[in-house]
């Protein structure tokens, strides 16, 4: 059942879903669909034997953690007087920097634990604006007036390569190691994160996912899907049917949210 928030003159609401798939087990996808503040976290474990799931659940449930815990605090304001979007670009940082030092210092104290890892994709919406924290190859999409663009970039050997010298659609579409990521959440001590900033608008609707959506099926596919359902919990359902439908290859997570006009 989807769920809003009021954040400023704007309605924010979200829907999420996430599936096993048809090839795995068991899933090591994990996500947050807010219950006290406006955000949502999605997360692709990775590791095997279980391990990407811990680290997927550590990701999701630090983050929130630290925005519980931080969002009555009052920000300093002397001697450096930085700007509320400065703040809450910081905080974002820190939230996902503290998860990765959980998932790595798991990981070194347990041997049956070491090398697992996990992407995260965090978006926050607050003063007419939204924050994505991105490491990994997890997306986020913004669908606005129609048109849709994917607002993070991959952390990925393809997008790497692919960046390095021109591919032909049929390089694109072999390339042996698609699936390799470049950076992670416990991959080592200390991460690199990407922060996105940006006014978001009314109607907009922000898609969240794995790889196991958006390797399944296509940016055009996400797009009619959105542009098409009113209802946000049956629009992600239909996202993870679709990928289902298309072969399931992986777990399949995907969260919406949508700014709606009070």
């Amino acid at each position: 059942m989807s769920i809003s928030f009021l954040v400023g003159k704007h309605r924010i609401r979200f829907a999420g879903k996430t599936d096993v798939g048809r090839v795995r087990d068991h899933n090591e996808d994990n996500l947050l669909l807010p219950t006290e503040l406006p955000l949502a976290v999605v997360s692709d474990g990775m590791g095997g034997h279980a391990c990407g799931e811990v680290a997927s659940k550590i990701a999701v449930e630090s983050v929130e953690e630290h925005y519980v815990r931080t969002n009555e605090e009052s920000s300093p304001t002397w001697p450096l007087r930085l700007p509320q979007w400065q703040i809450e670009r910081d905080r974002m940082t820190t939230a996902i920097k503290l998860a990765n030092m959980k998932i790595w210092g798991t990981s070194q104290a347990d041997a049956d634990k070491r090398g697992m890892g996990c992407t995260i994709e965090a978006l926050f919406f607050s003063q007419g604006r939204f924050y994505i924290g991105h490491v990994g190859d997890s997306r986020v999409y913004r669908i606005r007036a129609a048109q849709i663009s994917q607002l993070t970039e991959d952390h990925s050997l393809f997008n790497d390569y692919r960046r390095m010298r021109e591919m032909a659609g049929e390089d694109e579409a072999n390339f042996p190691h698609k699936n390799v990521v470049v950076r992670a959440l416990g991959m080592t001590e200390h991460v690199y994160v990407d922060v996105i900033v940006d006014d978001y608008q009314a109607n907009d609707v922000y898609v969240v996912c794995t790889d196991g959506l958006s390797g399944m099926i296509s940016d055009r596919q996400i797009q009619d899907v959105v542009g098409t359902t009113e209802n946000l919990d049956n629009a992600s359902n239909t996202l993870v049917k679709l990928a289902n439908e298309a072969g399931g290859k992986d777990n399949i997570t995907a969260v919406l949210a949508r700014i709606e006009s009070t």
